[in-house]
C-alpha cells in the first residue's frame, strides 16, 4: 500500500507517491514566474495557484505512480511552518480526499521533512542518528539535535532573515533576478577571486548557533551606493556576500558537532543546492573527520516526496505502537 504526499506550504504544489520507503513519482508545480515581478513571494498569489492547481499534480503524481486512489494507505501533507493560507488549501485537500477513502491523514512538519529527504537517497547509506541537522531555505535558517524522526531539538535559528531570503534581497539590490539564490550563484562563479569584498561575518555572541543577516544584507547596500555594476563587480560582490553567509554556516555547523559530539551532518532546504556550500562544507567535514549528508538538488527545494517519505515512517510507527509493538529507531 502507498502513502500519498501533498506539499503546499509556500510557492510550490506537489504531490508524490512512496511505497516501502520507494519513490514512484514526484510532481512539482512552481507559482514562481508569477512572483518574479514583486521580487518574493506573495501570499495570496500562491494560495490561489494551490487551489488551480493541487488536484492536477496529484493526478498526475497518481498516474505516474501507476497507484489508484483505492490503493493508497494514508495521505500525509505538510502541516507547518508555511504561508497559513497556502498550509490551509493542502489541509483541506488532503483530508477531504483520506474521508472519501475512509483512510487517516498524517500531518508532516516541513522542516523535518527537508531533513528527510536524505533518506530517500538510495545510492549511499542513511545517515544515522542522532545527527547535527540544518534547514536552509528561502524561509529558514535552522539548526536541530536530531535523535529520531520526531524528536528534533532547536538549537539555533535566524533572528531576522532567513539565509535564502537575503539572497533573494541581495539579488533585488544587484537588480539580477528572482528567484535570488540562483542568480547568486551564477554571478558567482564567474569572480576571478581576487580582490574579494571583505563583508561583515555575523557569528553573534560566544556559543551562539543563531543567525542573523540584516547586517551583511545593510552592507552590500552600503558597497553599492555610487559603484558602477558593471557584470565583473556584481560578480565580485555576489561571491563575496555568498562566502561571508556560508563562512558563519559551516563554523556554526561544525562547532555544534563539536559541542554535542555528534559526527554526521545532514542537510535540507533550497539553499543547499548551492555548489559552493557543498564544496564548502564537504571540505571542511573531510578534514574533521565528520560525514555530510544532503539530498540531490530536485529533494532540496519544496517537494512532496519527502513529505510522502516521512509520512510513511510516522504512520507505520503510529500502527506498530497501537499494535502494541514499536521498532527501534534506526
Amino acid at each position: 500500500m502507498a502513502v500519498l504526499g501533498i506539499e503546499t506550504s509556500c510557492d510550490e504544489t506537489a504531490a508524490a507517491v512512496v511505497d516501502d520507503g520507494r519513490l514512484l513519482a514526484s510532481v512539482v508545480s512552481s507559482s514562481v514566474p508569477l512572483h518574479e515581478k514583486y521580487g518574493g513571494v506573495i501570499p495570496e498569489i500562491a494560495s490561489r495557484f494551490h487551489v488551480e492547481y493541487i488536484n492536477k499534480v496529484t493526478r498526475k503524481a497518481l498516474k505516474k505512480a501507476k497507484v489508484r486512489l483505492g490503493g493508497l494507505e494514508s495521505v500525509a501533507f505538510t502541516g507547518g511552518p508555511g504561508l497559513t493560507g497556502s498550509l490551509l488549501v493542502g489541509k483541506a485537500f488532503a483530508g477531504a480526499l483520506a474521508y472519501s477513502l475512509g483512510i487517516p491523514t498524517v500531518t508532516v512538519d516541513h522542516l523535518a521533512a527537508h531533513l528527510f529527504a536524505n533518506f530517500l537517497v538510495k545510492k549511499r547509506p542513511n545517515p544515522g542518528f542522532p545527527f547535527v541537522g540544518a534547514v536552509v531555505s528561502g524561509g529558514h535558517t535552522s539548526i536541530f539535535i536530531c535523535r529520531s524522526f520526531k524528536d528534533f531539538e532547536l538549537i539555533g535559528r535566524t533572528r531576522d532573515d532567513a539565509i535564502g531570503e537575503a539572497f533573494d534581497k541581495v539579488a533585488k539590490i544587484l537588480g539580477i533576478g528572482y528567484p535570488g539564490g540562483p542568480a547568486i550563484e551564477k554571478y558567482a562563479k564567474g569572480f576571478t577571486r581576487k580582490n574579494p569584498i571583505n563583508f561583515p561575518r555575523a557569528y553573534l555572541e560566544k556559543g551562539s548557533f543563531d543567525f542573523s543577516l540584516s547586517g551583511i544584507k545593510t552592507a552590500v547596500f552600503y558597497h553599492v551606493n555610487g559603484v558602477d555594476l558593471s557584470r565583473r563587480e556584481i560578480s565580485r560582490i555576489a561571491w563575496s556576500f555568498q562566502e561571508a553567509v556560508f563562512d558563519v554556516l559551516v563554523e556554526k555547523l561544525v562547532r555544534a558537532c563539536g559541542r554535542f559530539k555528534l559526527t554526521e551532518i545532514v542537510l535540507g532546504g533550497g539553499v543547499v543546492s548551492n555548489e559552493r556550500l557543498r564544496v564548502k562544507l564537504g571540505c571542511v567535514c573531510r578534514r574533521q573527520g565528520y560525514k555530510l549528508f544532503y539530498p540531490p538538488a530536485a529533494l532540496c527545494l519544496d517537494n512532496a516526496a519527502m513529505v510522502a517519505g516521512i509520512g510513511e515512517v510516522l504512520f507505520r510507527k503510529k500502527k506498530e505502537a497501537k499494535n502494541g509493538f514499536q521498532k527501534k529507531e534506526q
